[in-house]
Parts: structure tokens; C-alpha cells; sequence
């Protein structure tokens, strides 16, 4: 049974009308109004009972299925992918966020090392060269649906680490425990396609969208104390942030 959409259309704005459905979907989804796998009532309905020409709601689902929040399905129709988790752009690990927003993270360790830093790595970091580090890759999971693939860089003069700690803690939890205080990260975020391993590992199809992140977290004495590389679902993930005026 498909579900009749609450949009309210404004002609009188300068925002175009099939910007207008966009918002209202996109709003329902975050909201949870419109839940993971919620039917939509079809093109022909959405555009007589709004008022707005079919184009016009052909574009804007358009949009919606491209930027990851609906799916198209032969036989069923168009279908809510998910609801984002939004992240606000801090100081905190993907553990923390997923924990105050309610949900049940989980982690699979993909791969665990304890090696010399590359070259790469021990510049970002700023080691001394009888500093190593831990590297790892591990799957953090929300509800049980994959959400990031998460590589990671960590000095081990600071704090020691192993394989069940990582599968059973978040990362700045433990980094927390063993002293560390954090006090600012240099951070930037992109976006990328899966390849076919990450689409695999994250259970979507290659060459679906990926949001990327890369940060290098310092401590309150100056250290470099981890660098990580991390890919998301755009469809299930996104990073939120307040601009102020200067």
C-alpha cells in the first residue's frame, strides 16, 4: 500500500516547484514520517492531487533517487531507501554519534596490524622514528545495516591496542580510557563512488555514492594521536554544520 504525501507547495516562492516535493520528501525522511521501505503513491497521483505537472514530479523524484533516498523497483515502485543519520561536524567518533542518536552500533574488525608507520603516515602524524603504529580496517554497522568503512592510523606510544577491544569498544572511547584528551582534528570531506569491494562490504551497488572523510585528531599536548580514512553510505549518512557570519 503506497503512502499519500503531506507537501505543502508554495507558488508564490522563488523556489522552484519540483524543488518544493524534493524538500517535503526529504523532510518526511528525516523526520521518520516516511520510514525505510515506505511505497510512494505514483508519479500521476502525487502530480494530480498536488496539482503540479508530471514532469515536474518526475524531476523531482529524479533528484531523490540520484542523491540516494528513494528507489526505483520494477513492480513495486518507488520506495524510501532510509533515513539519514545525520552527523554534526565535532570533535566525536562514529560510536558516539550513532549512540546519542538511538541507535545500536555494531563493528566487524576487518584487518589489525601493528607495524612501522609508512611514510605518509608517520609525517601526518608527526612521529618520532621509534614511534610505530596500529593500522585497521573495520565495518561499523547501525541496526544491523552497514553504514562506514573505517581505516585507521594510531600511534602506540600513547595507548595499546588489540583485536577485541577494537571489535567491542569505539576508537576515542578507548583512546579516552587511556588518558588522551582531545582537542581539535583537521578534517576534510569529499565524495566518491564504490568501488567493488566497498560496495560489497557496505552492501550496496558499485559505483553508488560515497560520502569520504579524512581526519587527523590532536590531543591536548599537541600530539597527532590518530589519522583515519573513512567512506560512508550517502544514502544512509550525512554531515551537518553551522555558518556563521564573520
Amino acid at each position: 500500500m503506497s503512502t499519500p504525501l503531506s507537501i505543502k507547495i508554495d507558488r508564490s516562492s522563488p523556489i522552484p516547484l519540483y524543488h518544493q516535493v524534493v524538500q517535503g520528501i526529504e523532510g518526511a525522511i528525516r523526520d521518520g514520517s516516511l520510514a525505510s521501505g515506505t511505497r510512494l503513491e505514483n508519479e500521476i497521483e502525487l502530480a494530480q492531487r498536488l496539482r503540479l505537472s508530471r514532469p515536474t514530479i518526475r524531476k523531482a523524484m529524479d533528484d531523490l533517487v540520484q542523491s540516494g533516498l528513494l528507489v526505483r523497483k520494477r513492480g513495486v515502485g518507488t520506495q524510501v531507501v532510509s533515513s539519514q543519520i545525520r552527523r554534526h561536524l565535532e570533535l566525536s567518533s562514529l560510536n558516539d554519534d550513532l549512540e546519542r542518536a538511538g541507535k545500536k552500533p555494531s563493528t566487524s574488525l576487518l584487518s589489525f596490524e601493528h607495524i612501522p608507520a609508512p611514510e605518509q603516515i608517520q609525517e601526518l602524524l608527526s612521529l618520532p622514528k621509534d614511534v610505530s603504529v596500529y593500522h585497521f580496517t573495520r565495518l561499523r554497522s547501525a541496526g544491523g545495516s552497514p553504514l562506514a568503512l573505517m581505516e585507521n592510523w594510531v600511534r602506540d606510544d600513547i595507548v595499546e591496542l588489540d583485536e577485541k577491544s577494537l571489535r567491542a569498544h569505539g576508537l576515542y572511547e578507548l583512546l579516552r580510557e587511556a588518558g588522551v584528551n582531545f582537542r581539535l582534528a583537521q578534517q576534510r570531506i569529499g565524495a566518491t563512488i564504490a568501488d567493488g569491494a566497498q560496495a560489497e562490504a557496505l552492501d550496496t551497488e558499485a559505483g553508488s555514492a560515497l560520502v569520504t572523510m579524512q581526519r587527523t585528531a590532536v590531543d591536548d599536548t599537541g600530539r597527532n594521536v590518530e589519522t583515519g580514512s573513512h567512506v560512508y553510505r550517502a544514502d544512509a549518512y550525512s554531515f551537518e554544520m553551522t555558518l556563521v557570519q564573520r
